[in-house]
């Protein structure tokens, strides 16, 4: 069986639109000061709200939630300064430079920092008993050949 077959209707095109002349519109100047003022004023306007927002759920916090807060922060504060006494514990075991030092704030792991500390002295020791500048007062004398030579080349009587 067959389907019949419809026809659409199809519009026919018209005349070209006319189209509008453009205008060039020049942009106005910015005032850029004025720009900048009016973000730094919402800026302050985010703040203080954000600064409302804070201290609104800040007061909205049960007692034990702040408690346990607090807690936190004690035991981050403790192990920050045992972590710094132990490095500043193994800086001092090992004798080592200021900079030294503080190449150890980065490492967390205690046997890691003893590891990186002796490596650094040893590095430091192995320093201090070498010539920084070993050719130092060793200035090469000319030959007596090689004077002439260059005197001759100065005068014209080289050959």
């Amino acid at each position: 069986m067959s389907d019949p077959i419809t026809t659409v209707d199809v519009p026919k095109p018209g005349p070209p639109a006319q189209e509008a002349p453009v205008e060039t519109v020049e942009p106005a100047e910015v005032d850029w000061k004025a720009k900048a003022r009016e973000w730094e004023r919402r800026a302050k306007e985010n703040k203080t709200a954000a600064d409302e927002l804070a201290s609104i759920r800040e007061s909205q916090k049960s007692e034990s939630e702040k408690t346990a807060e607090r807690l936190a922060e004690a035991e981050r504060k403790a192990s920050e300064a045992e972590a710094r006494a132990i490095r500043r514990e193994v800086a001092l075991e090992h004798s080592l430079s200021k900079d030294d030092a503080a190449l150890l704030d980065t490492i967390t792991d205690e046997d890691a920092m003893r590891r990186l500390a002796a490596r650094l002295s040893a590095a430091a020791s192995d320093r201090k008993n070498q010539n920084p500048v070993p050719r130092e007062g060793t200035n090469p004398r000319p030959k007596p050949d090689e004077r002439r030579a260059f005197a001759d080349f100065l005068t014209g009587r080289a050959s």
